[in-house]
């Protein structure tokens, strides 16, 4: 492939010293084949399996060999030389023409609201965005109490019965929503809106910490950070604290998969939310609350964390959008982020113009920070001008793409192409290294980190359990060889945006190589946990590198394929095609560190040619009309 010749590069702190392509060429692009023959375990046998893990070291060594946890050892030669990269931060540095060229004075600072969804102009997979809320609440139709009053009782464990919702939420602290609620709403009486996030619902993911409220991480344990910020006094996370300045109404803190250590979503402490598409699947994890919540219509937008594709893997399985931004973009201050090697902090949404908005919002730099400020979200969707060539160029890893399951490589495909042929993008192919080795290297940093951070394993699932036995096995040899491996592909990484593609390319791939992740088995899985490897990196096949080499990475919806079970389970279901219970497919685009604008550019694209693409599951509330339903009710006695 020709370099790719562009106008501008941004500038860096931190970035990669690129790899040499002498070097290059002689690391083998055929990667180790996993065997697949992990065994799946669940029900009362994976508690038996927890404890005999915990306790026979040779049985924790069989199975961390079975896992191809010692892999890299046969490889080590090509990077051994390599030094580590414990962790992956790069910053871009301000760029005052970059501003220029994008900071117009025409520019909105907030976006316009669309037809709302109920509209019959409307496809069925139009939600209610931020800007939406924001409408109705300076036309004074809706206030922020009434929205919150109509949720509140859909979200309440601690009601009889509880609400039909609350499967995906741990705790929600009814007197702090009412006084957000209540105040955002006389801001709105008084003229004094404080912007486009003003009274807007969301929730966090119980790995956010916010004053008054316990953090679980999805356990039986109270993690709650003790750190506390020494301007407030308060432990409340950086982002948390910058959406309740924004005028967010903050309806607690959602379910999670504990301590994000899989991808089901599966919790059997606090019960596990199911798929909004499909109640026979389970809605990705481990921002799994935020992935019901946002499609389930109760919020427009929700903030997760990723660490191994925990925003875009629910974003894909629950036909929603999802970023990862680049490594510490986001702020976990005042407490630390427990997988500082590998995990971000990021929202989740059902529209992509309140994607951006959030993190326009969430971007905004900690004190500490070397990241420089966000523009409002519509400058961040506005293309420069002039254009970069490489800005419409998708890589496409075509071996690696191809380990999909058909179905999910028919849908990504038929939306590349609609991206062809209606926005001008071209497809060029890419080769990327160690692919297979890269995502068991992953794990071992991923799973070595949390075996550190939980030496006490009380009270943990038995699910957990294990994997974090598997941590304990892992030596430091084979700590150093993965970090080893981080910095030769990082390094590959920055040649191919700096030689090759140019800095505003885009590498596309399916988000999971899977479509969905049915639950086969109600009774075991939901009650015990379940431990199934195989299928977990089949999830984790294509979201692993963006979080191991510190990369932003976008998910957006790419159409469905019909469930299992039902009659042509597993084809792809047709623009329109009313077919019950259909299954969700992501496709992904991952770009340079720091080219959020880029995949939030793309994403819109995405979006808009792929009408058809989304529809509202089942379960989709329509928070709007249930809050007209209870405006002018303002005299009814609340239960806190």
């Amino acid at each position: 492939m020709e370099a790719t010749k562009h106008v501008r590069r941004r500038r860096y702190l931190n970035y990669p010293d690129a790899i040499d392509r002498t070097r290059w060429e002689a690391v083998p692009k055929k990667a180790w084949v996993r065997k697949g023959n992990n065994p799946v375990l669940k029900g009362w046998i994976l508690a038996v399996c927890a404890f005999f893990m915990e306790n026979l070291r040779f049985l924790r060594e069989m199975a961390w060999h079975n896992a191809g946890f010692g892999s890299l050892r046969n490889v080590r030669r090509i990077f051994e030389d390599y030094e580590p990269l414990f962790e992956p931060t790069v910053v871009p540095l301000p760029d005052k023409e970059e501003e220029e060229m994008t900071n117009g004075s025409d520019v909105p600072v907030e976006f316009a609201p669309q037809e709302p969804p109920t509209s019959p102009k409307q496809k069925a997979g139009r939600y209610y965005s931020a800007a939406d809320y924001r409408a109705l609440f300076l036309s004074g139709e809706l206030t922020p109490t009434d929205v919150a009053n109509a949720i509140l009782p859909l979200i309440r464990r601690d009601t009889t019965p509880p609400g039909r919702h609350s499967v995906a939420w741990f705790n929600v602290r009814v007197d702090f929503v009412l006084r957000a609620a209540e105040e955002s709403t006389r801001r709105y009486q008084n003229k004094q809106s404080l912007g486009p996030l003003d009274g807007v619902p969301t929730a966090i993911k119980d790995e956010y910490e916010m004053d008054g409220y316990m953090t679980t991480h999805g356990s039986r344990n109270d993690y709650t950070g003790k750190d506390v910020d020494p301007e407030t006094g308060l432990n409340t996370n950086w982002c948390v604290r910058k959406l309740e300045e924004a005028g967010c109404v903050v309806l607690g803190k959602l379910s999670m998969h504990e301590f994000g250590l899989d991808t089901t979503g599966n919790n059997p402490v606090f019960g596990t939310p199911l798929n909004p598409h499909n109640q026979g699947y389970y809605t990705g994890g481990s921002s799994s609350g935020c992935g019901y919540a946002v499609a389930a219509g109760l919020v427009p937008f929700a903030m997760g964390s990723d660490g191994g594709g925990s925003i875009r893997i629910p974003s894909s399985l629950c036909g929603i959008v999802g970023l990862k931004p680049t490594h510490g973009r986001l702020s976990c201050l005042p407490t630390q982020n427990h997988c500082n090697t590998c995990a971000v902090l990021g929202p989740l949404a059902a529209d992509v113009r309140t994607l951006a908005t959030a993190y326009s919002v969430v971007g905004q730099p900690h004190p500490t920070s070397l990241f420089p400020p966000l523009p409002p979200a519509p400058t961040l969707l506005r293309s420069p001008s002039p254009a970069s060539p490489s800005a419409k160029t998708l890589a496409v890893p075509t071996t690696w793409f191809s380990r999909a399951s058909p179905s999910v490589q028919t849908l990504c495909r038929s939306l590349m192409q609609r991206l062809v042929d209606q926005r001008g993008y071209r497809v060029v192919p890419v080769d990327l290294p160690m692919l297979t080795e890269g995502q068991i290297a992953h794990a071992i940093v991923v799973l070595t980190d949390a075996s550190t951070l939980l030496p006490d394993t009380k009270g943990l699932t038995p699910a957990n359990r294990i994997l974090l036995a598997l941590g304990r096995t892992t030596t430091a040899v084979d700590v150093l060889l993965a970090h080893k491996l981080r910095r030769m592909l990082v390094a590959h990484l920055a040649r191919l945006w700096r030689d090759t593609l140019g800095p505003d390319a885009l590498i596309l791939t399916p988000t999971t190589a899977c479509a969905g992740w049915p639950v086969r088995d109600p009774a075991a899985e939901l009650r015990y946990g379940l431990n199934d490897g195989d299928t977990t990196l089949a999830s984790m096949e294509y979201v692993w590198m963006a979080n191991f080499c510190g990369l932003p990475a976008v998910s957006v919806p790419a159409g469905f394929v019909v469930p299992e079970g039902a009659v042509g389970a597993g084809r792809p279901v047709a623009d329109g095609e009313d077919v019950e219970g259909k299954v969700p497919v992501g496709l992904m685009a991952m770009g340079e560190w720091a080219n959020e604008d880029g995949l939030l550019r793309f994403a819109v694209d995405a979006e808009e040619v792929g009408e058809g693409l989304k529809a509202r599951p089942p379960i989709w509330e329509d928070v709007v009309e249930l809050a007209r339903g209870v405006k002018g009710d303002a005299g009814r006695e609340v239960v806190v």
